[in-house]
């Protein structure tokens, strides 16, 4: 098989969560445990670290990887969902994984995925391990799926986990309250393994001290460590580069810092990563404060990330972020609101399987919608969607496409509006 075949054959034979949904789900770590064993478990070969959470652990990952990259470390990055390419979700030192990787590792273990059926996620972790271990790789920064205690990925022993926030998403598989999404998060938290949580919530709090204790395992809260600001007065809402300054309470030492990645909400994201950078620097590793200046100033040249706060282009100014549940759409939402414009032209798609009402009913009304379906099993009807957009009291019209939503947003719009595109991580897939 060629590549586009290997990766045909890959959705074909093995059940896809982002494309499925639930059904694609295993409860348990048993398929992803007999795969490693038959690749003489990889994951043992290598440190990690391990980072779990509802919004921010993507920007995060990439920016330790980032960081780490730069401090000379070989870093080997592994996240999901991709956006464009499969291979994305592998990285060694911000490098996609070759496609013959992909046919080679495929083509070897094929009788195993046969005989183990797993989950396309559980093949990808089985991946992401081998290679990392193959490549050798000083360290490797693992991102969760989905949850955390029965995730794929939690066959590992990191050098530390990170948990960035709990939030309101997959309630049909993580449970319907903050304090059992919490729970399964929390499942992360090892013996004797320091923990970093990055965003000090009241509600959950209590869930990961306890755990921790628990565990043996020492707990610090990012939120708690620094202090942060937004030290440019950004007047159009978008930069090239996002210029902050970071607080750290405990010695009082202020950080200014540079970010390409100019979303507001990665004020929180980079609290995380310096508690992270000093907890590793703890361990050993020599990571200097102009690694993490010139790491943070090119996240996206150095690991490929894209889709936070992106701008597509700028006459209409057009952006796309793919913030999806309640709390990334509230951050959405903060970073439209330092945008001048006139009028805000908003594209958005979403999935058949979560409950768009929460969403819904955060959007401005005095926006024009363009209501569309990602090209996927799990795309929301894009009439289905504007039908229950109206009873939140947003107007818009149907289009049969992301990409015909967004060039009609793109016409309509003068140069003086803003076009965003976003809703679900898939819509973003189809336009960057």
């Amino acid at each position: 098989m060629n590549y586009q075949q290997t990766i045909d054959y890959l959705y074909a034979q093995l059940p896809v969560f982002t494309r499925v949904g639930i059904s694609a789900y295993k409860a348990d770590l048993n398929n992803t445990i007999e795969l490693c064993n038959r690749l003489n478990n990889p994951q043992y070969k290598f440190k990690t670290i391990h980072i779990a959470g509802t919004n921010g652990k993507g920007s995060t990952s990439h920016m330790l990887a980032a960081v780490l990259q730069v401090a000379g470390y070989k870093t080997g990055l592994y996240t999901s969902p991709h956006l464009k390419d499969f291979r994305e979700r592998i990285r060694v030192n911000g490098q996609m994984i070759s496609q013959q990787t992909v046919i080679d590792f495929v083509a070897k273990h094929q009788p195993d995925f046969e005989e183990i059926q797993p989950s396309f996620f559980e093949m990808t972790v089985g991946l992401a391990f081998d290679i990392f271990a193959k490549e050798k790789v000083d360290i490797a920064v693992i991102e969760t799926g989905l949850g955390g205690r029965l995730d794929s990925t939690n066959i590992i022993t990191p050098l530390l986990s990170i948990i960035t926030n709990i939030g309101w998403d997959h309630m049909n598989i993580l449970g319907d309250t903050l304090q059992l999404i919490a729970a399964e998060k929390a499942g992360i938290i090892k013996p004797n393994i320091p923990v970093i949580i990055g965003e000090g919530q009241d509600e959950v709090a209590d869930i990961f001290i306890r755990k921790a204790e628990q565990e043996n395992a020492s707990i610090s809260f990012a939120s708690e460590l620094f202090n942060s600001k937004v030290k440019s007065q950004r007047s159009k809402g978008w930069d090239d580069l996002l210029e902050v300054e970071i607080t750290e309470n405990s010695q009082l030492i202020t950080h200014n810092l540079q970010l390409d990645l100019t979303g507001s909400y990665q004020l929180k994201n980079i609290k995380t990563v310096l508690a992270t950078v000093n907890e590793l620097r703890a361990q050993g590793f020599i990571i200097t404060d102009d690694h993490i200046k010139t790491a943070l100033r090119q996240v996206k040249t150095l690991t490929g990330l894209h889709g936070r706060w992106e701008v597509l282009s700028k006459n209409p100014l057009t952006i796309c972020d793919t913030g999806h549940n309640p709390d990334g759409i509230q951050e959405v939402l903060k970073n439209i609101a330092n945008v001048q414009y006139n009028q805000l032209h908003f594209v958005i798609g979403m999935v058949n399987d979560k409950d768009s009402s929460k969403v819904l009913s955060m959007l401005p009304t005095n926006a024009i919608y363009y209501f569309c379906r990602p090209d996927m099993p799990r795309g929301l009807e894009a009439e289905s969607l504007k039908q229950q957009a109206a009873l939140f009291g947003l107007s818009g019209d149907a289009y049969s496409s992301v990409k015909a939503a967004l060039a009609s947003a793109q016409k309509k719009a003068n140069d003086s509006d803003l076009v965003f595109v976003g809703g679900s991580t898939f819509v973003v897939a189809e336009i960057v």
